[in-house]
């Protein structure tokens, strides 16, 4: 099927890593040119590379710190220099610091915050004139913990919650203004970070990491960990203005079942 997304420039958060960079390589393989942003400079033009390579994408990369307050701005500025246009935005950036709530510091909540939430915030703002001119669209990776709350994980499930609702308001705004704005909330998914929890797991409890992986997908309730692949295949159906065109608001699980509550 062709989702209507060939020519279409895309931004993507964390892409230098992990789900962003899954969700990069979906959407270029349904054509769009991409501007990629995170921190690791380097990470980034390594794929760039792959993509212009092998996919023929035109590709800018703009490694920024999103935490700070104009670098949003500064960002939507680069990519409408580079390509006049911006069609969809996919907000991924941002992790969160675990642990006992009573050991988290005013200065770690407030870190969560800055880059997952404001971050958000300020780039959806900066970019939504462009995108309002497209008829684009938004999507933000959040994550179960917006409406699974868990004692470990105080801030991400705070800054997750704040997001959640954000999606839905802005929605409503898009309806006005011709931008669909949707949410996916991944599982527990293939990436270095799920790699190190594993790997900690196995240590404290003095178990080989097979074995942690039985354990954890045991307690999780699933058969396997996610791919950042699928979730990049997700952003491709909810960006898409032929597959997903009456879609606006639309808040996705994709967490192989975890996720039972209505």
């Amino acid at each position: 099927m062709d989702l209507g997304l060939k020519g279409k420039v895309a931004i993507v958060t964390g892409a230098s890593r992990g789900i962003g960079r899954g969700i990069a390589r979906e959407l270029a393989k349904e054509g769009c040119d991409l501007a990629l942003t995170a921190r690791d400079a380097s990470a980034l033009e390594g794929l760039a590379a792959e993509l212009r390579n092998a996919l023929g994408r035109k590709v800018l990369v703009h490694a920024a710190d999103l935490r700070e307050p104009e670098a949003p701005a500064k960002l939507v500025e680069a990519v409408a220099a580079a390509f006049g246009r911006i069609d969809v935005l996919v907000n991924n950036a941002g992790a969160t610091k675990r642990d006992d709530f009573f050991k988290l510091t005013d200065a770690d909540f407030q870190d969560g915050f800055a880059l997952k939430f404001f971050g958000n915030v300020r780039l959806t703002r900066a970019a939504w004139p462009r995108l309002k001119a497209q008829g684009g669209a938004v999507i933000n990776i959040i994550g179960l913990g917006g409406h699974t709350a868990l004692a470990e994980f105080t801030i991400g499930g705070s800054v997750n919650a704040a997001l959640l609702n954000f999606t839905k308001a802005m929605s409503h705004q898009g309806i006005k203004d011709g931008v669909r704005v949707h949410a996916i909330n991944p599982g527990s998914i293939e990436t270095d970070r799920l790699k190190g929890r594993l790997a900690a797991q196995s240590k404290a409890e003095g178990i080989d990491e097979a074995e942690a992986r039985r354990r954890n997908l045991a307690k999780l309730g699933v058969a396997r960990y996610g791919l950042p692949e699928e979730i990049g295949q997700a952003v491709c159906f909810l960006a898409s203005p032929v597959a997903a065109g009456y879609a606006n608001g639309a808040i996705i699980d994709i967490d192989g079942g975890q996720t039972r509550h209505i």
